[in-house]
């Protein structure tokens, strides 16, 4: 399939509030569940989801598809048009009928987002022809007892690659994205449940994140469907640096996007870069 890049539809109009109906509590696990499905409903009598695609094309956010950009200036880096890379012969997308796995047998490498205007990039995180070693990505955790078992766990698992970009901006904010690929869609959903996420902080802290907490201001109703995205943001008092990350599940491939930026990591370009990370694994 050639590459194709889909215009921007025209925003549609505000749909009229809803008043959502009272769930019955959830139980145990289901409440993370439960949750994340409150904030969509609740997100979407608020934002109006601006874009359609066709085919296997992804095109850039919208200004009213994230909080706070009705106005300029917003904070929004200028990304490039962004479009899905080929797939190959006679395969499938993956949440397409008939990939019961839910497998991304697009190259990898090309489905981390690309760097926005004016990003420096991370040469390091780019590793051998674009695969980047496991090292690379478990340095990103504090611990030395987590780095040890996430490297265990991701063996018995089955990781079959890592792909990774990151830059630095003007202002000093330092992105990382990292795609995790596993054999199948339930072993990705397995791992970032069991490894990576808690129902208010990631199971596994960060470098320079020790003390986080679920975040609320990430406009779930610009999520996709097929895949759950989990933010969180360091608490007040932080160090040198705030840091914000997402771990993205979307079939096969676990997500984790890293922002960090002294004096505080701006909300508006975090959130926009995990929207976009997400939509291009879509």
């Amino acid at each position: 399939m050639s590459e194709q890049q889909i215009p921007v539809a025209p925003a549609l109009p505000e749909p009229e509030p809803a008043t959502p109906a009272t769930p019955a509590a959830p139980a145990g696990k289901d409440r993370r569940v439960l949750r994340a499905v409150l904030r969509w409903t609740a997100a979407l009598a608020v934002f109006a989801v601006a874009g359609t695609s066709t085919a296997y094309g992804v095109t850039r956010l919208e200004r009213t598809d994230l909080p706070g950009l009705a106005t300029r200036p917003d904070g929004r880096w200028a990304y490039p048009t962004i479009v899905h890379p080929p797939l190959p012969a006679a395969r499938p997308a993956p949440f397409a009928h008939g990939n019961v796995a839910n497998i991304h047998y697009a190259d990898l490498r090309k489905l981390v987002l690309p760097g926005p205007k004016g990003a420096k990039a991370v040469p390091v995180l780019a590793g051998d022809h674009g695969w980047t070693k496991p090292d690379v990505f478990l340095a990103e955790y504090a611990s030395k007892d987590d780095r040890d078992a996430l490297r265990d766990e991701l063996t018995d698992h089955g990781l079959r690659h890592i792909a990774a970009r990151g830059w630095t901006m003007p202002d000093g904010t330092r992105t990382r994205i990292y795609l995790l690929q596993f054999e199948t869609g339930l072993i990705a959903g397995e791992v970032q449940q069991d490894e990576f996420t808690g129902y208010d902080d990631p199971t596994r802290a960060l470098r320079g994140a020790a003390v986080n907490a679920m975040d609320e201001s990430y406009p779930a109703a610009a999520a996709d469907e097929n895949g759950l995205v989990e933010e969180y943001a360091e608490k007040k008092p932080y160090g040198a640096e705030q840091v914000r990350q997402a771990y993205i599940t979307s079939g096969d491939v676990i997500a984790l996007v890293v922002q960090s930026r002294a004096g505080g990591a701006k909300e508006i370009p975090f959130q926009q870069t995990v929207v976009l990370q997400q939509q291009l694994l879509s």
